[in-house]
């Protein structure tokens, strides 16, 4: 009989965890969804042109679940300071990882772009980016070394 009981709970247990886990694993997917509104955003790193000049910014941008996103920034190349718009497009992989094509515009005209990987944690609350490309518009790459820290502006719970 105490076998019986032990047995009945035991595949009893299994039986909801198992009923679960396809819910937690549905639930930690990410999508183009899952991660749409603002974000704030600062970056550092260094743009070798030839020498290696600091470069830092600090924005906002809006992501739709269209996969667009549109922002603004202060951005700083060895202390020249500018504000920045920015648009571009995002993807968002299951695994919680993506990429971003980003324009960046001074005074309405195209000033560079950028490629850059993506990986959202703390619930899709949180980023972090490595930029793996930077391009002027007369096509002449950049060399950088740039990393991102964005977190969004109203949190998911």
């Amino acid at each position: 009989m105490k076998h019986r009981l032990v047995h009945s709970g035991l595949v009893t247990v299994i039986l909801c965890v198992a009923g679960i886990l396809p819910v937690q694993a549905r639930a930690a997917q990410c999508s183009l969804g899952s991660v749409a509104g603002t974000w704030a955003y600062t970056y550092t790193g260094t743009v070798f042109v030839p020498n290696p000049l600091p470069v830092a910014a600090v924005g906002q941008a809006q992501l739709d679940t269209q996969g667009n996103l549109k922002g603004t920034q202060t951005h700083t190349l060895a202390g020249q300071t500018e504000v920045e718009d920015t648009s571009g497009t995002y993807t968002v992989n299951k695994n919680c990882t993506g990429t971003f094509a980003v324009s960046v515009y001074l005074n309405g005209q195209l000033v560079r772009t950028a490629n850059l990987n993506v990986a959202y944690d703390s619930n899709t609350n949180h980023a972090r980016m490595i930029f793996t490309s930077l391009t002027l518009p007369d096509g002449t790459v950049l060399p950088a070394v740039i990393t991102a820290d964005v977190t969004r502006v109203f949190a998911n719970n």
